[in-house]
């Protein structure tokens, strides 16, 4: 009997690597002269990152430096939804990013129709947020790994359970 080895597509990242990329954006906003003086507050939610900062500049020297702390740590930066500014009391303001996780469906049939379009021997199935890929050979995984990184998409892709 032909056994048959898998891997799934997710869109997910390391929570505990956000909070220390967000720690640390904290202790630079502390201690960085421009941004010293601001009363910069940046709160981790269940699913998004609320900023609360006193202008437009400042807000886009600390979206900077979250994103650079976040590249360091290997986390992509498609998580990353900027939302709407909006003026919180104050003369200050907020926004909302929200952090991007699991395949959307629209973009789980956008992978599975370039898997089955381009690899006859490879089989891909959406399971809720993730894709699964199989086939009878792992060079045809590996095919269809490399296929897949070749595109762009909108969230950041891992391949996990390789078996």
């Amino acid at each position: 009997m032909a056994s048959t080895y898998s891997f799934d597509v997710v869109s997910d990242f390391d929570r505990q690597e956000l909070v220390n990329t967000l720690d640390q954006a904290r202790r630079e906003v502390k201690s960085r002269y421009d941004l010293k003086d601001t009363n910069t507050e940046i709160d981790l939610k269940e699913d998004s990152i609320v900023i609360n900062t006193d202008s437009d500049m400042t807000l886009n020297a600390v979206h900077v430096l979250i994103q650079t702390k976040a590249a360091k740590r290997n986390l992509s930066l498609k998580i990353f939804d900027f939302g709407e500014i909006e003026s919180a009391s104050g003369s200050r303001i907020r926004q909302e990013i929200k952090l991007k996780k699991g395949i959307e469906k629209e973009e789980a049939k956008q992978i599975s129709k370039l898997i089955k379009d381009n690899l006859k021997k490879v089989q891909a199935s959406i399971q809720g947020d993730s894709v699964r890929i199989s086939a009878k050979d792992k060079d045809h995984l590996q095919e269809a790994i490399a296929l897949i990184k070749e595109e762009d998409w909108p969230v950041a892709l891992q391949f996990t359970n390789y078996r």
